[in-house]
């Protein structure tokens, strides 16, 4: 299972640290990716980091604001995400795949998802 938390209000220009807990999956050549969904928008890749190669890729309108890591000590993956804009808000969700040696955000790759958690930026 996948669990995302970390999601909250913030005013414009404002960081927040979301993350992303693995548990009960275990399997090699993955990659954990975070997918968001903003109300009457479709949902939209956002960042993914691959396992075997901590290759990283994000979609453009978050690149030098959004940092994908992870931890495998804590099964945990996370997005700091800074200088937050209004655009920003919306659900956000984390998944993961195998086999998946090169970055995508391909969502049909994705074979578990987690929650979601909202995050809501002020303007």
């Amino acid at each position: 299972q996948l669990q995302a938390f970390g999601g909250g209000l913030v005013q414009s220009g404002g960081s927040l640290k979301l993350s992303c807990k693995v548990s009960g999956l275990t399997f090699e050549n993955s990659a954990i990716a975070w997918f968001r969904q903003a109300p009457g928008k479709e949902r939209e890749g956002v960042a993914c980091i691959v396992s075997v190669s901590d290759d990283t890729i994000y979609t453009e309108s978050v690149k030098g604001r959004f940092t994908v890591s992870s931890d495998n000590a804590k099964n945990t993956v996370y997005l700091q995400m800074n200088s937050l804009k209004p655009e920003d808000t919306a659900v956000y969700y984390c998944a993961a795949g195998s086999p998946i040696t090169i970055a995508t955000m391909s969502e049909q790759l994705y074979n578990y998802w987690g929650q979601g958690t909202q995050v809501t930026v002020s303007s």
